[in-house]
């Protein structure tokens, strides 16, 4: 009788690492593991507790996700009651764009004693939003020059991504810059950690690092964009770039005592939450776009057609899957949302009546939410409140709730906030469809598929079913078979999807009754979405205004 093989995914994610056993044959979840990171995210202070952070600042430990190998992998493993020597491969996913500024060992430069009090030496959180500035300058100059990469992220770079923040730390601190020899996707560091081989993956480079038909942007414009930045990509950025699916190399003697996982498996090239969890979600054929929504949602689709996409934050070709163009588009905040509302927004009596209840404030919230007609709260949101991703491409714009009254209850707002994502899909989608890229199925991944109500939301708003992965750990289980395909158990990720991806189709249908209410909506959502976000400086103004109330605060201490 032949013996089942496994693979083990990984999937970083903002708070913590889940790793997931799982079967190659058929795609089935074994036996699963989390690690919280240790030190979450710094949005404050650096650890020591002493260094004070400026506004949009979030940066991490990257020792934590080391100890998401050292702890998460044995549990899943032990859970899972195999032998070690059954797995055959490993994949990880990762936050994006997350960056480790490290020595050309690969070590980070946090974890140098002489750096330790020095902010720009740790890890740049995907929702680090300080380099909006910096952003700005690379989106002016690339549109003054005509540069050719530019159409390729919807005209404008987003202060998420690579080059931002690397230009942030140039500026602001120097001697990190000089010190730093590798400015690495955390994507790819874990696998360095794993392999010993430092491989960038294609995903990132072209959606997060501006590598388009084999080039990066040029020394010249690089150079006009800030003095001493001309040689950033040759000294700091390039590295060899690795096929989704591919093996980067096998597993060393030191990941195999921290994994407990055999020495010599197969490492898979890196890969992100977002983008690995269309295979898991069987959804990697044209016209299936995957919204992988958690605190944040990443929009993902493959297609046959190369177009620009206003606001989009990139299309790569093999992006997602070798042959395709694969585009992605996103929401900064939808989780944090609704988790920033519940901690900040509601009463007491409402915290007590759900305990009463045995429910969480979500779900007290949400049955609340859920007896009412569309429309009945008399609301409308912004759903800015870490930024708009897509189709504006500006972290300075903020939330804003128009219609409130002395009438207006927490569940009203609550709906109101959930309603404000979809319609922020919404947007997306048409500009997707405006642009001549056929968007034809919606696809849910992550935590934020369990809430019924607000899937329901999202197809009204759509007018469109929704399907939903049929796994809990879509990334994870993306990961799982991109190791498959790394260790030669499929020759390529589609066939590998078509065996071990899971799907419910058309779980949520739209109601036409209430999508006509929400057509009266979104009406009024976009005239607030281009008066806020297209004609009006007054978030950006705020913004401005609240980051020289903190500087005089900082300053007098």
């Amino acid at each position: 009788m032949p013996v089942d093989r496994y693979t083990v995914g990984v999937d970083f994610g903002t708070l913590s690492g889940r790793a997931v056993v799982v079967r190659v044959s058929d795609g089935t979840e074994i036996a699963s593991a989390v690690h919280d990171y240790r030190h979450a995210v710094l949005e404050e202070t650096l650890p020591d507790g002493t260094v004070r952070l400026p506004d949009a600042w979030a940066l991490q430990v990257p020792d934590d996700y080391r100890d998401v190998l050292r702890r998460a992998v044995p549990a899943a493993l032990a859970a899972a009651g195999i032998e070690a020597e059954q797995v055959v491969g490993i994949a990880t996913d990762f936050t994006a764009c997350t960056m480790v500024p490290t020595y050309a060992d690969g070590t980070p430069l946090c974890e140098d004693p002489r750096f330790a009090d020095r902010p720009h030496s740790y890890v740049k959180l995907w929702k680090h939003h300080a380099a909006q500035g910096q952003a700005d300058r690379i989106n002016e100059l690339a549109a003054r020059r005509g540069e050719s990469w530019l159409p390729r992220y919807g005209g404008l770079i987003s202060s998420e991504w690579e080059f931002a923040k690397a230009l942030q730390i140039h500026e602001e601190d120097s001697e990190i810059y000089d010190a730093m020899d590798r400015w690495v996707e955390a994507a790819d560091w874990i696998v360095w950690q794993l392999c010993g081989h430092y491989v960038r993956n294609a995903c990132t480079a072209g959606y997060k690092g501006i590598y388009q038909d084999g080039h990066y942007p040029s020394v010249d414009f690089l150079t006009e964009l800030a003095p001493g930045f001309g040689s950033f990509v040759a000294d700091k950025l390039d590295q060899p770039l690795g096929e989704l699916g591919s093996r980067a190399g096998t597993l060393t003697a030191e990941a195999a005592r921290w994994t407990g996982l055999p020495e010599g498996i197969a490492v898979a090239v890196g890969n992100v939450d977002a983008h690995v969890t269309a295979p898991a979600a069987g959804a990697v054929e044209p016209g299936r776009m995957v919204a992988i929504m958690g605190t944040s949602t990443c929009h993902v689709m493959s297609s046959t057609v190369l177009k620009e996409v206003p606001g989009m934050c990139g299309v790569v070709d093999g992006g997602i899957v070798a042959g395709s163009f694969g585009y992605e588009a996103g929401q900064s905040g939808v989780g944090d949302i609704f988790g920033w509302f519940t901690r900040t927004s509601v009463p007491a009596a409402y915290s007590e009546a759900a305990a009463a209840a045995g429910e969480s404030v979500h779900e007290h919230l949400t049955r609340l939410a859920q007896a009412q007609d569309v429309g009945e709260h008399g609301l409308v949101a912004l759903d800015w409140h870490s930024g708009n991703r897509s189709v504006l491409v500006d972290h300075e714009l903020s939330g804003l709730v128009v219609g409130t009254t002395l009438a207006t209850r927490p569940e009203d707002t609550y709906r109101a906030l959930l309603e404000a994502t979809a319609f922020g899909t919404r947007v997306i989608v048409e500009t997707f469809r405006n642009s001549g890229v056929p968007v034809e199925e919606f696809v849910v991944a992550g935590g934020l598929a369990r809430n019924a109500l607000l899937m329901q939301i999202y197809a009204d708003v759509l007018r469109m079913p929704l399907s939903v992965i049929a796994s809990a750990q879509g990334p994870a289980l993306g990961s799982a078979i991109h190791a498959a395909v790394a260790a030669g158990c499929y020759p390529d990720v589609p066939v590998a999807s078509k065996s071990m991806g899971k799907v419910h189709r058309a779980a949520f249908v739209p109601d036409e009754s209430r999508s006509k209410a929400y057509d009266s909506l979104f009406e009024i959502y976009l005239g607030l979405h281009d008066r806020f976000g297209r004609d009006v400086p007054t978030m950006r103004r705020l913004r401005a205004l609240r980051r020289d109330a903190l500087t005089r605060r900082v300053d007098a201490r």
